[in-house]
């Protein structure tokens, strides 16, 4: 991510940004690939809402769909997470720094004494 931000980056941001398609990649992370139903159980909309939540998931790159039989099976695409995880690195060491800063600062500070 060169900060132009392209189209299919843009899509990954949006993707993230609502907690519904959050949680779905959750569910697929840490109980792997579903079918759409398995989905549905953990959420209090109508399967066509949650259709649409997975279509921008799928759409963004996040997930990939399989067909089996009847069921649509849903994957987690980890690869786009990279290029997010990349873009948030620079903020991450930013933040460390100034806690830092912080924590030599306090320690510098006098020991309050008690009265």
């Amino acid at each position: 991510m060169n900060g132009t931000g392209t189209a299919a980056e843009d899509r990954v941001f949006a993707a993230l940004a609502n907690a519904t398609r959050r949680e779905v990649l959750r569910l697929l992370r840490e109980r792997g690939p579903q079918p759409v139903q398995a989905l549905a159980d953990h959420f209090d909309m109508r399967r066509p809402s949650l259709s649409e939540h997975l279509r921008v998931l799928r759409e963004a790159g996040l997930v990939s769909e399989q067909r089996a039989g009847r069921q649509r099976i849903y994957r987690l695409e980890a690869a786009p997470l990279a290029e997010v995880q990349d873009w948030l690195h620079p903020y991450e060491r930013f933040w460390r720094e100034r806690l830092q800063g912080l924590g030599d600062l306090l320690d510098s500070m006098p020991d309050d004494q008690p009265s």
